[in-house]
């Protein structure tokens, strides 16, 4: 065998062995939570009375007069969202802002008309609340397995939050 044909075959099996040595770095995970696929053990949702949900607003406008925070990125009040539709159903939330800071947020409507559905709103409303206090934005983790919810969710707490802004 020729010398060159000989270099050439050891180079090729060399690079060869490095490739299949090569690991690729795993980048770190993204931030999501999942929503179980059945309820352990839970009863089945049932309606709320009316009391315990606030009625919508009739326009998507601020309920009280907003004051103007001192050093807030919000004025005050309470801030109703877009109705927004999406394939499970209708998401709307209601912003509550005090000190210029998001202090509640509260769903006015999550999907419901299904068992399913209801069960994702369920489990997913209040952490998708705790996401926004946290965030203090509209800029949540999206939730695996209420991916749907979690986005119009978001639409909804932004729209508000315009409403808010200080201009």
């Amino acid at each position: 065998m020729p010398a060159r044909a000989a270099a050439a075959l050891v180079t090729t099996a060399a690079a060869v062995a490095l490739l299949a040595s090569f690991k690729t770095p795993q980048a770190p995970p993204a931030r999501t939570a999942r929503i179980p696929d059945t309820p352990a053990a839970t009863p089945a949702p049932t309606a709320q009375p009316a009391a315990a949900t606030p009625p919508p607003a009739a326009s998507a406008g601020p309920t009280p007069s907003p004051t103007p925070s001192p050093g807030g990125r919000y004025r005050d009040g309470h801030y109703t969202g877009e109705d927004v539709s999406m394939r499970f159903g209708d998401v709307q939330v209601q912003v509550t802002i005090a000190g210029g800071r998001i202090t509640d947020v509260q769903a006015l409507q999550l999907p419901s008309d299904r068992a399913r559905s209801a069960y994702i709103s369920q489990v997913a409303g209040p952490m998708l609340h705790d996401e926004v206090l946290q965030a203090q934005s509209a800029e949540i983790d999206t939730l695996s397995g209420a991916t749907y919810t979690s986005d119009a969710y978001a639409q909804s707490v932004q729209a508000a939050l315009d409403q808010a802004a200080n201009g």
